[in-house]
């Protein structure tokens, strides 16, 4: 089932994501130790943009754990982990600030997270049941290859969730480094790292979105040559 070409193809986008991610967590350590000067922490940089923006029913909150920062639109919460919501340096504003910029996208139906929210439910099902369908579909394919068929359909919606995803992730930085620069809350050298440490981040869901696609390809190629 595996050739040549799909196999390097696979261990490239691993690499690729492993690069990725290391070079990520070494862009936060960096910046976590540039200190702002204006003295706020993750959760009043949060706090003053959702003001700023006219937003007052999201709450800011702080939840355990690294990298688990995020925005749910259902209670309508921004969840710090911990060292983003207590610390005052360039990439805890980053981090939260981002966050703050999916908020203001819900407030202002963005049209991507709409639509991203709109697929959670079923990539959350697709999810539960996809690997066993497509290793079953696999297995099955000279007898029942639907089955197959079934499964890359399911896999479909999560590559199309990684796709969509983009979009969502790269607005939500803009939104939040224009809002650093426009209301100078950052000095020069501190939106320099808030950006750059942002721009790693997106590239996370960047090669995630690859390896989906590739990944949805190769099944589609499993499919179409199993005669």
């Amino acid at each position: 089932m595996f050739s040549i070409s799909s196999m390097i193809l696979m261990g490239a986008i691993m690499l690729a994501s492993w690069l990725v991610s290391s070079r990520l967590k070494s862009k936060f350590e960096h910046y976590s130790k540039l200190t702002l000067q204006n003295g706020m922490s993750g959760q009043e940089i949060a706090e003053k943009m959702l003001a700023d923006h006219g937003i007052r029913d999201v709450k800011v909150i702080s939840v355990a754990g690294q990298l688990t920062d995020h925005y749910n639109p259902a209670d309508k919460t921004i969840n710090l982990s911990e060292a983003v919501f207590n610390q005052r340096n360039a990439a805890a504003a980053a981090v939260a600030a981002h966050e703050c910029g999916h908020a203001v996208q819900h407030a202002t139906a963005y049209s991507w997270l709409t639509m991203r929210s709109n697929l959670v439910p079923i990539v959350n099902i697709a999810s539960s049941y996809m690997q066993w369908i497509l290793i079953g579909g696999i297995l099955m394919l000279n007898t029942f290859p639907q089955l197959l068929l079934i499964g890359i359909v399911i896999f479909a919606a999560t590559t199309l969730f990684s796709i969509v995803t983009l979009p969502v992730e790269y607005d939500a930085s803009n939104r939040a480094l224009a809002w650093l620069e426009n209301k100078r809350m950052l000095t020069q050298q501190e939106q320099a790292g808030a950006k750059d440490a942002l721009k790693w981040a997106a590239r996370t869901y960047v090669v995630a979105a690859l390896g989906s696609i590739a990944t949805l390809l190769y099944y589609v190629s499993i499919y179409l040559n199993r005669r």
